[in-house]
């Protein structure tokens, strides 16, 4: 890191290195350098410097015929994001373990850079601006800052009367993208989305037209997240692929601030960022998950935590970190050095109680041993100071990575079942008066929980199991809560190593005041696949180095559980399939009322190749009699796609 930062700020232009004289008083130099180079990355040589550590690391196999590997030519026509995920932990990442994230970085955008820029954005830019409305449709993760991801009636036409005349109004596709994942912002007649090539577009979302537009240094990850700030102003804030958060205003689209927000080298923004009275509330995942399952790795030292910023300038306000700091505890089954403890990611999106000044989030499994009471956890925070209200540990002893799904040296001991909070917290009203806590479990089980405790263990209303829970399944990206109704999708697939293992992959919907199951609306694959068709297990997929026969994939999805995050209404349910199938439900009944498949190839609206695939992670998201929904999501072997699709009401009705 620091032989980038030397080299970078030898290149920055003089204006920009006066305004370093800020760092003399920071509390942490080296990451504000970073920042400052990053913000001003169009004014620095990196296509230079990532072609130079090209050449130095990886020319000899890739500009080399006899080994068979792709040319730089062929690499330039994927994403800065594909490439970053093969070099972190994909195919490339034994090559790359001796690169720091920066070097990376670097090369990632010597090679996504060159490709000769895409002609579809001047061609299919909206002639005037949108209308005026200036309704927030959609404004974060959780529809809200108590994560219900609730609708209500005044912002959605969609009813269980005519959701069935639900029809393509027009579809996008974005070139050098495989995975569809960052969450719109809806603001009106504008639709705020984020790609993996690291820009960002205002589109009209009435007419699918592009209305402008802007870069960022590498993909973006997290969802939009639009805030107003006290003073009025309006920003847009996101992380990317390198744990940077932007916050960009939304009419000129011009960066306003620039922080890095990283704990570890192998930090990674992977949950969505909150706001409340001029914070923003940063989680912070690890991706030494995967890395660990290298057998040249040394595992493990990294962890998750909560970072607060100013919303205003991006300044650091306080760290929360998941747990102490790794030290030496032995070595692993191959003799390299173990270290301890680590993990408990933070990958949801926090929920936010003003009335308590508190923020609640979940975490992950423990990397390494030693286990800790932080790790699939429930965990409240001071809003002002960080400072650990109470926490509820679900699964105890939980340790779990990478390595235990090719018998790796560094599989811990007595392994866990990988078994995190991925759902994102709901802040709800309680029947009896008050609140009550909902945490969905990629252990299957969801949680009632007391947002008053007196006690640091936490209190428990009730628990739930609707699924046995799985490394990629259980409950995975969120639950919705319509009155009182919790609605809980479910991703299973079909494989486990646990020999008593059945999967459940569907749609759940609870009691809120008893758990009790009201309706299950399972799913199914409806086609056959041979044994030897079936893709790897989670992250041993992205290493594998099979080629999957697309159009075999297309025709049967081996993934087609219910992964992304549920959206209701008062009277629907929305959810989609890594199958590619969207449907919407009858929430009294769970009859399911409408279905549209989206693994299929699109005649896109901007003319590009565009063909929907795996629905994961963000889900879809509705604005008056509009749906919009992503398509494709690859990271695990699952469907790739490249698509934004827009739903509109039937004229009938």
């Amino acid at each position: 890191m620091k032989k980038f930062l030397i080299l970078v700020s030898l290149v920055i232009l003089l204006p920009v290195l006066l305004l370093a004289g800020s760092l003399l008083v920071s509390d942490d130099p080296m990451k504000k350098l970073e920042s400052l180079a990053i913000r001003h990355a169009d004014k620095l040589p990196l296509g230079y410097l990532g072609e130079k550590l090209f050449d130095q690391h990886c020319a000899s196999c890739h500009d080399n015929p006899a080994m068979h590997a792709p040319t730089r030519e062929a690499l330039s026509g994927f994403s800065k994001e594909t490439v970053m995920v093969a070099l972190e932990f994909g195919k490339m990442q034994p090559m790359a373990a001796h690169l720091n994230k920066q070097e990376r970085g670097l090369i990632a955008i010597y090679l996504a850079g060159a490709a000769p820029p895409d002609p579809w954005l001047e061609e299919h830019r909206c002639t005037d601006g949108a209308g005026g409305d200036a309704t927030e449709y959609v404004a974060n993760w959780g529809l809200g800052s108590n994560n219900r991801r609730f609708v209500p009636e005044a912002m959605t036409g969609i009813t269980r009367d005519n959701v069935a005349s639900l029809e393509l109004a027009w579809s996008l596709a974005f070139p050098k993208v495989s995975d569809m994942r960052s969450h719109p912002a809806i603001i009106g007649d504008t639709l705020y989305f984020g790609d993996k090539t690291g820009k960002l577009y205002a589109i009209d979302r009435r007419r699918g037209c592009v209305l402008r537009h802007t870069e960022v240094l590498s993909g973006i990850r997290s969802a939009i997240t639009a805030v107003t700030l006290n003073s009025g102003r309006k920003l847009l804030i996101f992380a990317d692929s390198m744990a940077s958060i932007y916050a960009v205003d939304p009419q000129s689209m011009e960066v306003v601030w620039q922080e890095a927000a990283r704990v570890y080298e192998t930090s990674v923004i992977t949950g969505s960022i909150s706001y409340h009275d001029d914070k923003l509330f940063v989680p912070v995942s690890s991706y030494e998950v995967a890395v660990s399952g290298s057998p040249t790795h040394i595992c493990c030292k990294s962890h998750g935590g909560l970072i607060a910023l100013d919303a205003t300038n991006g300044s650091q306000l306080w760290e929360w970190h998941s747990t102490p700091d790794a030290t030496l505890q032995g070595q692993n089954t191959a003799g390299a050095d173990l270290y301890g403890p680590s993990g408990a990611s933070v990958w949801t999106t926090p929920a936010i109680d003003p009335k308590r000044n508190r923020i609640y989030f979940g975490t992950g499994e423990n990397l390494s041993h030693p286990a800790t009471d932080t790790s699939d956890a429930i965990i409240a925070l001071d809003m002002d100071t960080g400072e650990l209200a109470w926490s509820f540990q679900a699964t105890i002893g939980d340790v779990w990575n990478a390595a235990c799904l090719n018998g790796g040296a560094n599989c811990p001991e007595n392994a866990g079942g990988d078994f995190d909070f991925g759902a994102s917290v709901i802040i709800a009203d309680w029947p009896e008066g008050g609140e009550v806590l909902l945490a969905g479990q990629k252990s299957g089980e969801v949680f009632a929980l007391n947002p008053d405790t007196g006690n640091r263990g936490g209190e428990l209303y009730w628990r739930q199991r609707v699924s046995q829970g799985t490394t990629n399944g259980g409950i995975h990206w969120g639950m919705a809560l319509s009155g009182k109704r919790l609605v809980v999708p479910v991703a299973d697939p079909e494989r486990d190593h646990r020999p008593d293992y059945t999967p459940r992959p569907g749609l759940y919907t609870l009691d809120l005041a008893s758990g009790e199951t009201l309706w299950e609306q399972p799913v199914t694959r409806g086609c056959d696949i041979p044994e030897a068709s079936k893709p790897k297990i989670g992250l041993e997929s992205m290493r594998s180095g099979n080629k999957p026969d697309l159009a075999e994939m297309y025709r049967c999805s081996f993934y087609y559980g219910l992964s992304a995050a549920a959206t209701v209404t008062p009277e629907l349910a929305f959810s989609a399939g890594l199958d590619g199938k969207v449907r919407a439900y009858d929430l009294q009944s769970g009859e399911v009322l409408w279905q549209t498949e989206t693994a299929k190839r699109f005649d896109t609206s901007n003319g590009i190749s565009g063909h929907g695939g795996a629905i994961d992670v963000s889900g879809q998201v509705i604005a008056g009699e509009w749906l919009y929904v992503q398509s494709g999501y690859s990271m695990f072997g699952q469907l790739p796609g490249n698509v934004l699709l827009a739903y509109k009401l039937g004229s009938g009705d």
